[in-house]
């Protein structure tokens, strides 16, 4: 970096790149748990099949973000999503298997896969 309009210009590139990740009203939010509890559960996998299987099928209204802790460590991986006018759906035990068929099931087609979600889970 030789100037302050060189650092300005590497300060808008990043802030254009977070406005893009911005939470809007249209796009579908999926948050993976990615503290120690959730990685040395299997979260990392999880995060990538989600995050592969998106670009694969062009899902363009979707983002992905990793969060801290989300409190149910006997149940991770744990995998949030957001969608549209909808209440959050907390998917727990996940796997990359898995991972695939929520992209497929509920990002691309709205449909909530029930046996994985929180609410089966407590019913075990």
């Amino acid at each position: 970096m030789k100037s302050l309009a060189q650092l300005e210009q590497i300060r808008n590139k990043t802030l254009a790149k977070i406005n893009l990740r911005k939470e809007d009203d249209t796009s579908i939010r999926v948050v993976v748990g990615m503290a120690t509890c959730g990685i040395a559960a299997g979260a990392r996998p999880v995060m990538k099949a989600i995050m592969d299987e998106i670009e694969k099928r062009n899902v363009t209204n979707c983002y992905v973000t990793q969060t801290g802790c989300i409190g149910v460590c006997r149940l991770e991986p744990i995998v949030e999503v957001y969608l549209p006018g909808s209440e959050k759906i907390t998917y727990v035990k996940m796997d990359a298997e898995k991972a695939v068929k929520v992209v497929n099931e509920t990002l691309v087609n709205g449909k909530v896969i029930n046996e994985y979600t929180i609410g089966a889970a407590d019913k075990n």
